[in-house]
Order: structure tokens, then sequence, then C-alpha cells
């Protein structure tokens, strides 16, 4: 009943505006405050200011939307933890399974007869032999990440 109410004095007072804008001769804004003005009657009208004034009154409603807050924090709070771990579920496991699959090989090759394993000891004269490549993949991916 009071919601009802406020609306009408709402429009009666956008009209009294709209009156007032249209006497100064400025009638496109006084047929747009019109339109805003009739708005509210409208709604009054098509039973939505009911439903909604019969759904603010309700605890049930407000603890659902509590819920729903408190869904959308929990999501925004995951996103933000993955952000900031730099990599997504997939991203992870597919560097899992390379780093598996480069180690595994080396690991596992069987070792020839007649072949020394022992690398003999390098000297200070003798040149050094090539550095060993050192592994790049995490540079590539986060460059991968960036488009680069």
């Amino acid at each position: 009943m009071i919601a009802e109410t406020v609306c009408s004095a709402v429009s009666a007072a956008g009209l009294g505006i709209a009156a007032i804008t249209a006497y100064r001769r400025r009638f496109l804004s006084a047929t747009r405050i019109a339109a805003y003005s009739l708005v509210p009657v409208g709604l009054v009208l098509t039973g939505v200011v009911g439903w909604v004034s019969g759904m603010v009154f309700k605890p049930s409603v407000w603890l659902g939307f509590g819920l729903l807050g408190a869904a959308w924090l929990l999501f925004a709070v995951t996103r933000a933890v993955e952000r900031r771990s730099g990599s997504t579920r997939k991203e992870r496991k597919a560097a899992k399974e390379a780093q598996r699959d480069a180690v595994a090989p080396a690991a596992s090759a069987p070792s020839l007869p007649g072949r020394a394993t022992a690398a003999k000891p390098q000297t200070q004269d003798e040149p050094r032999a090539a550095a060993p490549t050192e592994d790049f993949s995490d540079v590539e991916a986060i460059l991968k990440k960036h488009g680069i």
C-alpha cells in the first residue's frame, strides 16, 4: 500500500515537472520526463511493485541472496588464486606430463655393454666441453601465455 502511494506521488511530481518544462517550450525534454514519470505507475498496475515489496520483506529471500553472494565470493577467490599461481589446471597437467616424458626416456634407456659409464674428470688444461643445454620450457610457457 505504501509502495503504491509513493509510486503515484513520484509519477504526479514527474508529470508536474514535465508540464513546467513544456511551458518553457522544451517539448522534447518534457516528453522524455513524462515518459519516465509514467514508469512507476505502470509498474504498480502490472503488479511488479507488489511482487518486489513481497520479496523484500521475506527472510528466506535474503538468505537466498546471501547464499548467492557467498557462492560468487568463492568463485572470485578461486579465480584470483588461480591467476596468482600463473597457470591453469590444464597447463600444470601438461607441464607435469612434459617433465615426466623428458625424464623417463633417459632414465629407462638401457646401458650398452662395452661403454664406460663414468666420465673422466676434466683437468684445467683441457677445454671445457659444451655446457649442458638449459631447460627453458618454463620461460617458453610464460611467453606463450602472454602471446609472445
